[in-house]
């Protein structure tokens, strides 16, 4: 149960979430959202821009006598992972986040919650709001961070450069304090397709369900089962089995940072259903047992569908089917230096069949470059070799372990005072903007914290109410303690 006092700041905070959500904000969509921030920073006395990428970044003045003591840069970014559950009939260019709480946790109605990293901007709101003897704060929040880190790439450099700290808001665990990040490459392999007039044979439907999912950083160690994979395997099972397929559409997956937990493909064959359910029954089981209880929920299941009037070719199914079986979704290898962390790994998030063309994504993590480097090209060559064009994007750096870091000591002293128990420190296998801040500003002391936040980029997130008053403490008591150091030794 919260307190009068914590209730008071998660109230408010809660407040400023709402607005948050109430306005659709999925990647590349976030122009609404930057409108509203630009006024609402405003409202607060800030003096606001928005750059062409729409990126907002707002200053507020330091407190009277704090003048002189070293600018801090609160930083978080304003678009979310939009996912809905089975059924559920969400729109995210449309609908609002309909909030749903229960206790201490809130959560959505149906979809993703979008506390990731909305409730870092509502936070970020109540300081600017209530902050008292601090120095000179500015509040910066980017666009395209879940897809592409576009906002953050296209972030001015002067707007990190008059900062000495940099205090980033989208972690998942309040106890937690990061100090360095995976860098990461997107990678689409693509086909064209070859569309080919619908031969006779009955529709089914074969769909995968059932897995846990979860972010592809976060997530990745943990052996959770990828639907896409589990998919390929399905028809592959078929093809091995002797049974003529065709297939007429493949997708699967809610984003590329997020292990697909749900699959489907439409087939044509002229096989007996009896013949279909025995292979997919032994498919499951197989894949059952390979997960053992670690992911316990997948079902391969078949339903009778309308027949297509087309199909794909079969040297286009084949080409997706054995690419999507010969990538490793997973863990490559872990850190020589750090136990228990992942150092590279890659995950199938998206499949989608279009008009013209079938794709999908292959989302590497990787805290050596050289490694993403490596991985890159051995996916161009596997392309080449399968009839696939591999699109690779420009890679996101990592954010390398500083030294000495006299902002992550303080907040970790600061956060054992107020509760009473160490804060957790370290390096983190997912991905955060600072790999940008720090190549445009390596002077920056930076550190990450968050709420406690769980099942990220799904419709079961939800955010640990009793973690908000917690971090918005810390975070005003780090800002109150860096300018009083600073006006101590001036005095």
């Amino acid at each position: 149960m919260l307190n009068e006092d914590d209730k008071k700041i998660v109230d408010e905070v809660l407040e400023n979430f709402a607005a948050i959500a109430a306005i659709p904000r999925p990647s590349f969509h976030e122009k609404a959202i930057s409108d509203y921030l630009l006024g609402a920073f405003r409202a607060l006395g800030c003096e606001v821009r928005q750059d062409a990428a729409n990126n907002i970044v707002a200053d507020r003045a330091a407190s009277p006598g704090f003048e002189s003591a070293p600018r801090v840069i609160l930083q978080a970014h304003m678009d979310m992972v939009c996912v809905a559950a089975e059924g559920v009939e969400y729109d995210p260019l449309r609908d609002p986040i309909r909030l749903r709480r229960a206790g201490d946790a809130l959560a959505a109605e149906g979809t993703s919650l979008g506390a990731d990293d909305g409730a870092g901007i509502a936070i970020m709101l109540y300081v600017f709001r209530h902050a008292e003897n601090v120095g000179p704060l500015r509040a910066i929040i980017t666009t395209d961070e879940e897809v592409s880190m576009k906002g953050a790439q296209a972030l001015d450099a002067e707007a990190l450069a008059d900062a000495d700290y940099l205090i980033n808001v989208d972690s998942e665990n309040v106890d937690e304090l990061i100090r360095g990040c995976a860098g990461s490459v997107d990678i689409a392999f693509r086909r064209k397709i070859t569309w080919r007039t619908q031969s006779e044979g009955y529709a089914w439907r074969v769909s995968v369900r059932g897995l846990l999912g979860g972010h592809s950083g976060e997530r990745i160690a943990d052996g959770r089962g990828n639907a896409l994979r589990v998919l390929a395997q399905t028809l592959h099972a078929l093809r091995h089995a002797g049974v003529s397929v065709s297939v007429a559409s493949m997708k699967g997956g809610s984003a590329k940072n997020a292990i697909a937990s749900e699959a489907e493909a439409l087939i044509v064959t002229r096989e007996e259903e009896e013949v279909l359910h025995r292979v997919l029954f032994d498919t499951e089981r197989h894949t059952r047992t390979a997960l053992g209880t670690v992911d316990p929920g997948l079902s391969v299941a078949l339903s009778e569908e309308e027949a297509p009037p087309r199909v794909l070719s079969d040297a286009d199914a084949a080409a997706v089917t054995d690419a999507l079986l010969l990538l490793h979704t997973g863990v490559f290898q872990m850190s020589a230096t750090m136990p228990g962390l992942v150092e590279t790994s890659a995950n199938l998030g998206l499949l989608r069949t279009e008009e013209n063309e079938i794709w999908f994504s292959y989302f590497a993590r990787s805290s050596v470059d050289e490694k993403l480097a490596d991985l890159s090209e051995s996916c161009r060559v596997l392309g080449e070799r399968l009839g696939l064009a591999a699109d690779i994007a420009k890679p996101s750096p990592g954010w390398r372990e500083r030294p000495q870091s006299m902002l992550a000591d303080l907040m970790a002293a600061i956060f054992e005072e107020q509760n009473g128990c160490p804060m957790k420190v370290g390096v983190i296998h997912a991905g955060l903007e600072c790999g940008w801040h720090i190549q445009k500003a390596p002077h920056l002391d930076m550190v990450s914290v968050g709420v406690t936040t769980r099942d990220i980029h799904s419709p079961k997130e939800t955010l640990d109410l009793t973690t908000v008053a917690p971090e918005v403490r810390l975070i005003m008591e780090t800002l109150r303690r860096i300018a009083k150091k600073c006006t101590d030794l001036k005095g």
